[in-house]
C-alpha cells in the first residue's frame, strides 16, 4: 500500500466548559486517540492544532473506562501526545497547509464553541481542501465543517452526505439543554444530506473528499476510510 505524501493535521478544542455553565468538557479522548492510532499504523505523521494553540482540556467523562480503552490511555500517556497535543498544540498561524493531505476535526462538546467560526482553522481547512486534501470530522467535530464556504460562497457541505452527533444522541447524553445548537440540525440547515444510524453505533461515510463520523464510536472507522482513500489515490 502506497502513501500519499504529506502529514495529517488533527484539530483539538481549547474549550473546557459548556459556555457559561461550569460543567467540565473538552476533547473526547477516544475521538483523537483511535484516529491517531490508525493513522500511525498506516505510516502517517501527525501534527496537532487548536484555535488558540497551547493547552487542550480533556472531557473528564471521556476518561472513564466505559468509554476509553487501554489503547486510548497508552496514546494519551505517551510523551508525544502529552507534549504536542495536550500541552503545546500549534496555533493555526504556525501551520503550513501545504504540508498536509488531510485535516481532522476531533469532537467533544467544547468544539461547538470554538470550531465553527474560527477564521484561522477555516483558512487552513480550505487551503488543504483546495490542494486536493481531505476534510474529516467525527461526532461534534462536524461543527468545524459547518461554516466552510467554496469560491461561490456556498456552504461546502451543501448537497453532501454528512453525518455527526445526532439530536437523539444529544438527548441521551443529557446535554441538549447545555449546547448552543444541535449538530444534526445545523448540518441540515446548511443543505447537507444528514445520514445517521442508531444511537452510539459506529458510522462513517465519505462524500468526495469529505469524511464524517457520527459519534465517539466512529473515530477508528473514519480513520480507516481516510487511509483507504489516500491509498487509492496512490495505487
Amino acid at each position: 500500500m502506497g502513501l500519499k505524501q504529506g502529514k495529517v493535521l488533527v484539530v483539538l478544542t481549547n474549550v473546557s466548559s459548556y459556555g457559561e455553565d461550569s460543567e467540565a468538557t473538552g476533547l473526547w479522548l477516544a475521538e483523537a486517540t483511535e484516529f491517531v492510532d490508525e493513522l500511525i499504523k498506516a505510516g502517517y505523521e501527525l501534527d496537532y492544532v487548536s484555535p488558540k494553540g497551547g493547552q487542550v482540556p480533556l472531557d473528564p467523562r471521556s476518561l472513564k473506562k466505559v468509554y476509553a480503552k487501554q489503547g486510548d490511555f497508552a496514546i494519551k500517556n505517551s510523551q508525544d501526545f502529552q507534549v504536542r497535543a495536550l500541552k503545546h498544540s500549534k496555533k493555526p498561524s504556525e501551520v503550513n497547509p501545504a504540508d498536509y493531505v488531510a485535516l481532522y476535526y476531533t469532537g467533544g462538546h467544547g468544539v461547538i464553541w470554538d470550531f465553527p467560526d474560527d477564521e484561522g482553522l477555516q483558512a487552513l481547512a480550505m487551503s488543504i481542501y483546495r490542494q486536493g486534501g481531505y476534510l474529516i470530522s467525527v461526532c461534534h467535530g462536524v461543527a468545524g465543517l459547518l461554516n466552510l464556504k467554496d469560491e461561490e460562497g456556498s456552504y461546502l457541505i451543501a448537497g453532501k452526505r454528512i453525518t455527526g452527533f445526532t439530536k437523539w444522541e444529544e438527548i441521551l447524553s443529557g446535554k441538549l439543554g447545555k449546547v448552543p445548537f444541535v449538530t444534526e440540525n445545523a448540518v441540515k440547515q446548511r443543505g447537507a444530506d444528514f445520514q445517521k444510524k442508531r444511537p452510539f453505533a459506529s458510522h462513517a461515510l465519505r462524500d468526495g473528499r469529505l469524511i464524517t463520523g457520527q459519534n465517539p464510536m466512529s473515530g477508528r472507522a473514519v480513520a480507516k476510510l481516510l487511509v483507504e482513500s489516500l491509498a487509492t489515490e496512490v495505487n
